[in-house]
């Protein structure tokens, strides 16, 4: 092979069983033979990538600037990542060795779908209700539901997946409002201070970085309107949590739903029944009755793991061809 010829070979890192199959399955249809190893990339695997300029990684697995040393010194070029955000990635050391990393888009549905879900739970008392029914107490609860018509929800981060929410939303027949460094929809648009202050709920969809770490921190949070509701199915980091766990413990918040919470690299994925959960904040956010919690599971659908797969795969052969951004 020639520096000038393809490769058609992709390593394909941190790969479930699930994941595995369709890849598999998938990868013929480019000419494409996909090189499945089901651990996480790390400095130990890199090696396997021999042979070929492009990995796809997962998003669970923190790729460090010593794991991209080593997989430079395999030869890769091209790192995609199979999941809609990068914060998992040092991209910027990346750059300066000579890898590009790119994202891999998917369906917005899967997780707009679910943040209407959580937020239609959140506003029922669902967890309540489900656990009162588990043990056979089917009485009423104390506190009545919500409807979504009669309230305002606040979406900060109208890209893909915030436009999707929205689309739900305006179904529904509820007043929304939009926060976004560039508006990109046909939304509302304030001030972030504004949208928390006047929102029943706040849900998340911006991506994480230096500028939204801690974006929901103390002092925002207190800033919300009482008894509103945050839903996070974008990134762990995007709220302080120990903040979050006092405005609730306070009654200052009405209840959260979350699919992803700062510390869950080692404890979402695995089976922890008989295993201590170090993260203090996680156990008593579970504690409370008027909090969800689910293991970053809102992209888990039949559609955008197909949509992952192929567009990884998409995005390899693009950067062979040529196309330098992906």
């Amino acid at each position: 092979m020639t520096d000038s010829e393809p490769s058609r070979t992709i390593t394909i890192y941190g790969c479930g069983p699930d994941e595995a199959a369709l890849f598999a399955a998938t990868a013929p249809r480019f000419g494409v033979s996909p090189r499945i190893v089901t651990a996480p990339v790390s400095e130990a695997n890199a090696e396997a990538a021999q042979g070929g300029r492009c990995v796809s990684v997962g998003h669970r697995t923190r790729v460090t600037g010593a794991v991209l040393n080593a997989l430079r010194g395999a030869g890769v070029e091209y790192v995609s990542t199979r999941s809609v955000g990068c914060d998992h990635i040092d991209v910027r050391y990346a750059e300066s060795i000579g890898i590009t990393v790119a994202t891999t888009a998917y369906s917005p549905d899967s997780v707009a779908d679910y943040t209407l879900m959580l937020m239609l739970m959140a506003l029922r008392g669902a967890k309540a209700t489900i656990l009162r029914a588990d043990v056979h107490d089917y009485r009423l609860g104390e506190t009545r539901g919500r409807e979504l018509r009669d309230l305002t929800v606040g979406v900060v981060g109208t890209g893909r997946i915030g436009a999707a929410v929205m689309d739900r939303l305006w179904a529904f027949g509820c007043r929304v409002l939009a926060h976004d460094r560039r508006p990109k929809t046909r939304a509302d648009y304030v001030p972030l201070e504004d949208l928390l202050r006047r929102s029943d709920i706040v849900t998340l969809h911006t991506p994480l970085n230096a500028g939204t770490h801690h974006l929901l921190d103390r002092r925002r949070i207190e800033r919300m309107r009482p008894g509103a509701i945050v839903v996070n199915t974008g990134r762990g980091p995007l709220v302080d949590t120990e903040a979050l766990v006092r405005a609730l413990e306070s009654g200052r918040l009405g209840g959260a739903a979350l699919d992803v919470v700062e510390g869950e690299e080692g404890v979402f994925y695995r089976d922890r029944r008989d295993a201590p959960i170090e993260s203090k904040p996680l156990l008593r956010l579970q504690e409370l009755p008027n909090v969800l919690i689910s293991p970053h599971t809102a992209y888990y659908t039949d559609h955008a793991l197909n949509d992952t797969v192929e567009n990884s795969i998409i995005n390899c052969l693009r950067y062979e061809s040529g196309n330098r951004h992906g």
